[in-house]
């Protein structure tokens, strides 16, 4: 058995004895391996983002986290990939790089099989799409999250900069920009901010005050919430 196929195989074991875990020993009768390559192996996954628990003494073993565990995924090799094009081809949607580690994930619990043809199939899908430096983005999601006031310095079409304490209340996307809008405490009004038009921006500890979508105004017929339900 290759150590990619062990190492599905051994997390699909670890998963399938929920809360009893297994021993190192039993794991290594069980692949035909030595204990040493078995905890090897365990350490790969903990690297790999799998959540792994120990147990020292009699009775005791490893097994995994359930809350952070993925049940088998049944995807195509299209489907995974068309998961990474997706997420790869928008990095200046929010919270983009989470979605591109919950789709390696994903990939990671594929069926050795499934995540090769995938892997193969992935390099001839190609994007060159320079994403919005980290920090703003990072402050702005934060903000977003936590529904706390970001401080930004913002350039307008005009080229006028300001630093503006905004109450964050939605990210749009439309004509292929995404904006920022929320309650702009300098101008008391809700406004739209260009993202790629924002220099420098921090979450503060400043809660929001309540201003809600709302406000905003009514949608364009064609926008939705991205989870389908304004459909």
């Amino acid at each position: 058995m290759k150590r990619a196929e062990r190492l599905h195989a051994l997390s699909e074991m670890l998963r399938r004895s929920g809360s009893r875990g297994c021993t190192a020993e039993r794991l290594a009768k069980e692949f035909g391996v030595s204990v040493r390559t078995v905890k090897r192996d365990l350490t790969a996954l903990e690297n790999s983002g799998a959540l792994i628990w120990s147990r020292p003494g009699p009775g005791g073993g490893y097994g995994l986290v359930a809350r952070g565990t993925l049940p088998p995924v049944s995807l195509t090799p299209v489907q995974a990939v068309a998961l990474l094009a997706a997420v790869s081809a928008a990095p200046d949607a929010p919270y983009a790089d989470l979605a591109l580690a919950g789709v390696r994930k994903i990939m990671d619990v594929l069926d050795p099989r499934t995540r090769t043809k995938a892997d193969e199939l992935a390099t001839r899908v190609w994007v060159n799409a320079p994403p919005t430096p980290r920090t703003i983005k990072s402050a702005l999601e934060e903000a977003m999250a936590e529904q706390r006031v970001v401080r930004i310095r913002y350039t307008s079409r005009d080229g006028n900069t300001t630093t503006r304490d905004v109450e964050p209340v939605m990210f749009a996307s439309t004509n292929g920009h995404w904006y920022l809008i929320g309650w702009c405490r300098l101008r008391s009004d809700m406004r739209w901010f260009l993202v790629s038009r924002i220099e420098h921006a921090s979450a503060t500890k400043i809660a929001c005050s309540g201003h809600d979508i709302d406000e905003i105004g009514i949608p364009p017929a064609t926008a939705r919430p991205v989870n389908g339900q304004g459909e």
